[in-house]
């Protein structure tokens, strides 16, 4: 049986959705188990709180686990363009990995959210810069994927899909997810 890991860091709650939106595509594979866990946040909790930050329910990972899984899928937001600061921290504490080649030839794939098109494609292809250092097998989701041409779907969560990997632009209000 493969292991998939959906790994991801979510301040306000989208990636956490788009988190189990992914893992529960990923469940409908006969074969796989999928766990989903989240990165630990290196914000000082009084800030978090003021910033509005959403408390997260998923188990915290460690980087050594990493290796346990065949697949890792990897959601973060966008921030400035690039992965959220607690997923950088979190993987540049695989060094170790990197090291014993232990994330080789592994599969790995990216999704991502902003507010209003923040630089979510350049999140993701520098996210794929940390995952090809590891030797990892990186899958976009490409045009191919039909289905997220149709946002008709996604009409209770304020996320449009697109490629090339899954990313979002957050729409609506301007409010923060609850």
């Amino acid at each position: 049986m493969a292991k998939i890991l959906v790994l991801y860091y979510s301040m306000y709650g989208h990636i956490e959705t788009m988190a189990h939106a992914v893992a529960d595509g990923a469940n409908r594979v006969d074969g796989v188990e999928v766990v989903v866990k989240r990165v630990p946040e290196t914000m000082q909790a009084e800030a978090f709180a003021k910033a509005g930050g959403k408390t997260q329910n998923a188990p915290v990972a460690t980087p050594q686990e990493l290796a346990e899984y065949d697949a890792i899928i990897f959601g973060t937001p966008t921030r400035f363009g690039n992965m959220s600061g607690q997923m950088r921290t979190f993987l540049d504490q695989t060094g170790g990995l990197w090291a014993s080649g232990a994330l080789y030839g592994k599969i790995a794939s990216v999704f991502s959210s902003t507010g209003t098109g923040g630089g979510q494609e350049q999140t993701i292809t520098s996210t794929w810069t940390t995952l090809a250092h590891h030797g990892m097998i990186i899958v976009p989701i490409g045009y191919g994927a039909q289905e997220l041409f149709d946002i008709s779907r996604y009409a209770a969560v304020p996320l449009m899909a697109q490629p090339p990997s899954p990313a979002a632009t957050a729409r609506g209000s301007r409010a923060r997810k609850s």
